[in-house]
């Protein structure tokens, strides 16, 4: 407070803003008695002043109808405040150099304002502080000597648990050390620093609100501050004395049932002063909905420890994401030696881990935090025999939680809910087709995401690691700034640009989540434009070697195993060539092992699915590149979000993100997509 009056009176140089010309550069200060602000020059000479006592409202940022009338961007917010004042609540609308200098005025505005200007009561006023860190003071006076040097107060510090920054320590200690004896604190001096260090000034100017200039809260007060700002209801006596009792520490207080600053300070910075809602801590929605009705945490690439071309796999990742909230992993399986299947990138140069270890890592740690089912994503790209392997894994290391027979649903063309799948692993991968003979062991099935898909460009082969990892970051960097020009991909950070109104009745309403709810309807009558503006998204990728991920991220973004949608069809092809093309190639088939076709149940991996058809059923995921989950967003967002009422979608990131960065959830949050 202090040092805010004594700034107030050295003065500011500030712009003034009127409503039809420029601004006016004045020096505005606080007077010698505190009691009025002057400017100059003016033509007013002393009668320009606005005294303190005519002050209503003194309000951060730009509120005002005079600030309103200035473009976007043409002043920083930080530094712009406006002082109310008189009967007709004239504004005074000033710009300071920097926002230090408008937060200094608007805290010392306020302390004037609130009545406490006297440096002398103010210091009678906050006299129970003093006694708190006396006992503090003795304990840390190691030699006795009545006063405390910088490594003691620094010894203290470490002692207390208060994580200042040793320059910071230093600069209040020099600034509260006032007398003769330099370099030493006295108990009046410690008791300022303590002050100083401790005081949050915009909790002591909300206890002084509620307080009515007292310098403490009594019960009645806290009681106030806890319904009227925090929203809190039937709060009790009872319950203002337990957080007296809990947080205030200095003795005479709490006999007297008052919480002085430190103590409201330790209450809003704990837990209990928490904004959050610690109900919501555990999954407080109902989650009896069918489980397309709820935002999935999904991984992609779980693996994967950095980039996708020559990142580490490490089995531990799986341990990470499942621990942090993931419920959906992803296992891209390939061949192996000695009849072992192995998870890797393909075509890649990432290292490779075992099948096996993956699967008894998600077997440890798939319920160790989250009770809700996991689904185990297989990107199968195994011959029939090691399938068999895979398979055998799955059955012998998983046992029960893959057991599905006990799982209620009432209604069998809905998805049965999270509730019901607790503690199970849903298998999601292909599914040998109904028609196919029950004695088959093996079968044919379409392999529409098959790593054959990856564009040539980004395969790293056999050779010089480092001259192909140059060069498809550079292949790759272009194409994906390719994609990003043609508005393809876009990465737009505004949630504003996708809005969602209502469309008819098809089931029950809410789409629900754990942790993130989602707040579409299942009554949806029409959906506004999905697309952003015409403004390029920011840059993407950046310099990929600089960029190499440390197992941060629980979505591992890319996989150059499924193919991108429509990066062959760049330049200006007419629509429906491109369409005619990909109606004319040839399906791709794989062979599919009737023991691993056995485990998938709910969650049928299904190629690219037409979103206007009608479904046939809800128990399948259709996977959507990026850039094709876009382009229906762009051109059929209401359907888009019908299909996703009925039936899981997961959107996977273009294959051009080598460097592992995610795209932006929010459009396709926005039409329903789970995964």
């Amino acid at each position: 407070v202090e040092r805010c009056m004594s700034s107030m009176q050295a003065g500011t140089q500030m712009i003034k803003l009127r409503g039809s010309s420029k601004g006016l550069v004045r020096f505005y200060y606080l007077d010698e008695h505190k009691s009025c602000i002057r400017w100059r020059p003016s033509r007013k000479n002393e009668k320009a002043k606005i005294s303190i006592d005519c002050i209503q409202e003194v309000c951060e940022g730009k509120q005002s109808e005079i600030f309103q009338r200035y473009a976007d961007g043409s002043f920083d917010p930080n530094c712009c405040f406006s002082i109310y004042y008189g009967d007709h609540m004239e504004s005074l609308d000033l710009v300071s150099s920097n926002g230090e200098e408008a937060r200094t005025w608007i805290t010392g505005l306020k302390y004037l304002m609130a009545g406490i200007s006297d440096e002398d009561s103010l210091s009678k006023r906050q006299r129970t502080r003093d006694q708190y860190p006396s006992y503090t003071f003795d304990e840390a006076d190691k030699n006795g000597d009545g006063s405390l040097s910088i490594n003691e107060v620094l010894q203290l510090m470490h002692k207390l648990n208060v994580n200042l920054p040793r320059q910071k320590v230093k600069q209040m200690f020099k600034e509260a050390d006032t007398d003769d004896n330099q370099g030493t604190l006295g108990f009046d001096e410690f008791c300022a620093f303590y002050k100083m260090m401790s005081t949050r000034r915009d909790l002591y100017l909300l206890m002084l609100t509620y307080s009515n200039h007292k310098d403490y809260l009594d019960t009645d007060d806290l009681r106030h501050f806890l319904e009227i700002e925090q929203k809190m209801t039937n709060v009790t006596k009872e319950h203002c004395l337990e957080i007296i009792s809990k947080f205030e520490p200095c003795l005479e207080n709490k006999e007297e049932g008052a919480l002085g600053i430190d103590g409201f300070t330790n209450y809003m910075r704990s837990p209990s002063g928490d904004i959050f809602n610690p109900e919501h801590y555990q999954v407080n929605q109902d989650m009896s909905y069918p489980l397309s009705h709820y935002f999935i945490t999904s991984s992609h690439n779980t693996y994967l420890m950095g980039d996708q071309l020559m990142s580490q796999s490490r089995v531990d990742m799986y341990a990470w994401v499942l621990q942090s909230g993931c419920r959906c992993v992803e296992v891209d399986c390939w061949d192996g030696p000695d009849g072992e299947p192995i998870v890797h990138h393909g075509y890649t140069l990432t290292s490779k881990i075992l099948f096996k270890d993956v699967i008894e890592t998600i077997n440890k740690y798939a319920f160790i935090k989250n009770e809700y089912p996991v689904i185990l994503s297989l990107e199968n790209h195994c011959s029939v025999i090691q399938q068999k392997k895979m398979a055998q894994y799955l059955t012998e290391i998983l046992g029960d939680k893959l057991d599905l027979s006990s799982v209620h649903n009432d209604d069998s063309t809905k998805l049965p809910s999270p509730a019901s799948l607790k503690g199970k692993i849903l298998v999601k991968g292909k599914k040998l087709p109904a028609n196919i003979s029950d004695d088959a062991e093996e079968g044919e099935v379409s392999d529409e995401d098959s790593a054959d898909e990856i564009d040539d460009d980004c395969k790293l082969m056999n050779g010089d690691a480092s001259t192909n990892r140059k060069r498809v970051e550079n292949i790759a960097k272009k194409k994906l700034d390719s994609l990003i020009k043609e508005s393809k991909i876009r990465d737009c950070e505004d949630p504003n640009n996708f809005t969602v109104t209502t469309l008819p009745s098809s089931g029950k309403a809410g789409l629900k989540l754990d942790s993130k709810k989602n707040k579409l309807e299942d009554d949806v009558e029409s959906v506004e434009d999905f697309s952003t503006s015409k403004r390029h998204s920011r840059s993407l990728m950046g310099s990929f070697s600089k960029r190499k991920k440390k197992g941060s991220k629980l979505k591992k973004a890319t996989s150059l195993e499924e193919g991108e949608d429509d990066l062959d069809s760049q330049g200006n092809l007419a629509r429906s060539s491109v369409h005619y093309s990909r109606v004319n190639r040839q399906k791709k088939t794989m062979k599919l092992s009737r023991a691993l076709s056995d485990l998938v149940k709910y969650t049928k991996s299904v190629g690219i699915h037409d979103v206007e058809t009608e479904i046939s059923s809800s128990w399948q995921v259709s996977s959507f590149s990026e850039t094709k989950a876009h382009q229906i967003l762009q051109q059929k967002p209401a359907q888009y979000l019908r299909f996703n009422q009925h039936q899981l979608s997961r959107i996977y990131p273009s294959s051009y993100r080598v460097d592992s960065s995610n795209y932006n959830p929010q459009p396709f949050w926005n039409a329903g997509c789970q995964l």
